[in-house]
């Protein structure tokens, strides 16, 4: 194919496989950084290619599994969560090209629970569940058999279907629980944020795995409300309301330099998790 021609089609492929690893990886510049090593194998490649797209979307899976095993090998020493890079909307007024991924965003709750699977699980359920890819295909790249790649499939669609991560559909109302968190964040109001926490709620915090923020999950209503009504006054004062990969969330300029972004999962009118990321290296393109 010619060269021209070739770049004009990975071009066209570019949306769906970037779609395809920051559901594997949770991680735009991780994302980026595979589909460029997938159009480098692209042009080493010297092999006749009948369908170039399913050849992308194999060679960006292969790519993605190498990368999360590898992941899974440096988080041993790390003191607080992984959480994924944010998809972040700023400017209420919009951005054309954020509001298409924004559009095409994952909630950052179904990206937690996905980074629970294991990385076969992770491509199997993302390319066949998602992404409509045929068992055959997934097969080549996991190395299984048809049957136990849909196996693996299945295994990931339980463990994702015992975790409510589907969020409140309407904006407006998710906005509405959070900032009646926030208020009661300010007054350090302990019944108030009890009254928006869920039960079970958990709250993560992403640092990088280092500094004053680097601290294990707290889960449950009380545990929470605590944490948030000693800690947490400081930080809602200076919230200002974005948008997270689709969710209602908030941003934080602390007067140190330091900034969080903050993700909030709403379910039936209560928060369910609060996904505080403070790594600079996942903020580097909004702040």
């Amino acid at each position: 194919m010619d060269g021209d021609l070739l770049a004009e089609e990975f071009e066209r492929a570019r949306p769906r496989l970037r779609a395809v690893a920051y559901r594997m990886l949770g991680s735009l510049t991780d994302a980026d950084d595979v589909i460029q090593e997938a159009w480098l194998r692209l042009r080493r490649s010297d092999s006749a290619i009948d369908d170039l797209r399913a050849w992308l979307v194999t060679v960006v899976g292969r790519i993605c599994l190498d990368v999360l095993r590898a992941r899974a090998s440096h988080r041993e020493d790390s003191v607080d969560s992984w959480l994924p890079e944010p998809i972040v909307q700023l400017d209420p007024q919009g951005d054309p090209e954020r509001d298409a991924l924004l559009a095409d965003s994952v909630g950052l709750a179904l990206l937690v629970v996905l980074e629970t699977l294991t990385p076969a699980e992770r491509l199997a359920f993302v390319l066949h569940d998602v992404f409509a890819v045929p068992f055959d295909e997934i097969a080549s790249i996991v190395d299984r058999s048809p049957d136990a790649t849909r196996q693996l499939a299945s295994r990931a669609r339980r463990t994702i279907a015992r975790t409510p991560h589907a969020p409140d559909a309407d904006l407006a109302v998710q906005r509405t629980v959070v900032d009646a968190f926030l208020a009661a964040a300010r007054a350090g109001d302990f019944d108030g944020l009890i009254a928006v926490l869920d039960p079970d709620v958990v709250l993560r915090q992403d640092a990088g795995g280092k500094g004053p923020l680097a601290r294990p999950p707290i889960s449950g209503a009380r545990a929470v409300a605590a944490e948030i009504s000693v800690r947490g006054r400081p930080f809602a004062g200076l919230a200002q309301p974005i948008v997270v990969n689709g969710g209602a969330g908030v941003i934080v300029r602390l007067p140190t330099g330091l900034t969080i972004v903050v993700g909030f999962t709403v379910i039936a009118g209560r928060i369910t998790e609060i996904d505080q990321i403070g790594d600079p290296a996942k903020l580097r393109s909004i702040v």
